[in-house]
């Protein structure tokens, strides 16, 4: 009697883009960009052009990333790429237990540019090695097609930074940064250990 092979599983439509996304909008709740975009919202009282400069500044920096990512991975096997997932994973859950706190030093001065611009280049400079940005690599290097991974880490960023533009203080002081910080964290350790033994 033979052995029959069994099929592969099939692989759910838009997955890489529903990770990327769930991903990133957990890394970003307490991050600094999201403390930054509620200085520009206090700072500038005119959400339409700080959203849009969140947008620009997110879909440059998360495609960076992700190009990084799928680079790295050509380099690696897929056994070394699983451990190197589960313990980036793992990592940033430890990172989201830090409170994160933003300088006026970090938002880009407005001379000479409009609220769009300095969103821009604030929130460019301050997703550079951030958390969200390391995770999008680690999910670029995983997960195909990278386009879905773009789009996915991207709208995750607007999924958590658009409200707080939106509500400015209000939202902010009723936020418990704590609390959904431990619960971000806690999802992505789960997602590191669930990573590492499968």
């Amino acid at each position: 009697m033979g052995i029959v092979a069994q099929p592969p599983a099939p692989e759910i439509p838009l997955q890489a883009f529903l990770v990327s996304l769930g991903a990133v909008a957990l890394a970003e709740i307490g991050d600094k960009t999201q403390l930054l975009a509620l200085v520009l919202a206090a700072k500038f009282r005119r959400p339409w052009p700080i959203c849009a400069g969140i947008l620009i500044a997110s879909l440059l920096s998360q495609a960076l990333a992700a190009a990084l990512g799928a680079w790295l991975a050509h380099w690696l096997t897929p056994a070394i790429q699983r451990w190197l997932i589960g313990l980036s994973f793992i990592a940033v859950a430890a990172w989201a237990l830090l409170p994160e706190k933003i300088e006026d030093a970090d938002v880009a001065p407005t001379r000479g540019h409009g609220v769009f611009v300095a969103t821009l280049v604030a929130f460019f400079i301050a997703e550079l090695g951030d958390r969200t940005q390391i995770a999008t690599a680690v999910l670029g290097a995983h997960y195909h097609p990278l386009w879905q991974v773009i789009a996915g880490s991207t709208t995750g960023m607007l999924v958590a930074n658009v409200p707080v533009v939106w509500l400015g203080t209000r939202f902010a002081a009723r936020l418990p940064l704590r609390a959904t910080r431990l619960a971000a964290a806690a999802l992505f350790a789960l997602l590191g250990v669930w990573v590492l033994l499968r």
